[in-house]
C-alpha cells in the first residue's frame, strides 16, 4: 500500500516507482465525470474517424466528410495521452524490469519465447526475439492485428475505454453486451490462438 502515496515522495525518484492501481482508477473515473459533465464520452477510437477527416478522406469517402470543430477536444485528448506517454516513458520511466507474474514467463517459455529481463533499453517489457523486426510474420501480425483493432473499433461504435469505461459508467446495455463479446474474444485468443500464433512467430524469420 506504500505506493498508494508515492505522490508524497519528492523527487522523481519518487515518481518513478510503480503507483498504486487506484491512483489510475480515480483519474479515470474523475476524467468520466468532468466529460460526462460537459456533454462529451470518453473513448479513443473515434477521432481515427477525425484524423481520417483532417486528412481529407471526406472528399472521396462520405462517411470521413464530418464537422471536426465539435471533435476538436477529443484531438487535443489523443496529443495529450501520446505526449503524457512519452514524457512517462522517457523521463519517469522506473529503473526496474517491468514485473511479471511467473505464469506469464512460463506461458511464453512453453511456446518457444524467452522473457528478458531487460531488453537493449533496460526496460525488459517484451519478448525482443518476437519483437525484432525480423520476422515476416511479426510484421504481418502487426498489420493485420492494427487493421482489426482499427476496424472493429469504428464497427462497434466504441473501443475498450469508450464502451467498458464510459459506456458502462453510463448504464448503456449495448455497452455491457460489447464488453462481454471482448472477454469471450480475449479468452478465446488467449488460450487458442494465442499457443499457436506466438509458436508460428517465434519461428518465422525474414
Amino acid at each position: 500500500m506504500e505506493n498508494l502515496f508515492v505522490l508524497a515522495i519528492p523527487g522523481l525518484d519518487g515518481i518513478s516507482q510503480p503507483w498504486h492501481w487506484s491512483v489510475s482508477g480515480l483519474a479515470l473515473a474523475l476524467i468520466v465525470f468532468l466529460l460526462t459533465w460537459m456533454g462529451r464520452k470518453f473513448g479513443i477510437s473515434s477521432s481515427f474517424e477525425t484524423m481520417c477527416t483532417v486528412a481529407g478522406a471526406g472528399k472521396r469517402i462520405s462517411y470521413f466528410n464530418t464537422d471536426i470543430k465539435d471533435k476538436t477536444w477529443l484531438i487535443f485528448l489523443v496529443i495529450g495521452t501520446i505526449g503524457g506517454g512519452f514524457i512517462a516513458s522517457e523521463f519517469l520511466a522506473s529503473p526496474e524490469p517491468v514485473a511479471i507474474s511467473s505464469s506469464t514467463i512460463d506461458f511464453l517459455g512453453g511456446v518457444g519465447l524467452s522473457y528478458p529481463d531487460s531488453d537493449a533499453s533496460g526496460r525488459g517489457f517484451i519478448p525482443t526475439d518476437l519483437f525484432n523486426w525480423n520476422s515476416w510474420a511479426g510484421i504481418v501480425a502487426v498489420l493485420i492485428g492494427g487493421f482489426l483493432v482499427g476496424f472493429g473499433a469504428r464497427y462497434g461504435r466504441g473501443c475498450t475505454s469508450g464502451h467498458a469505461i464510459t459506456g458502462l459508467a453510463h448504464l448503456q446495455l449495448p455497452s455491457l453486451l460489447t464488453v462481454i463479446g471482448f472477454f469471450i474474444g480475449g479468452l478465446i485468443t488467449t488460450h487458442l490462438v494465442f499457443p499457436w500464433l506466438l509458436k508460428l512467430l517465434s519461428t518465422s524469420t525474414i
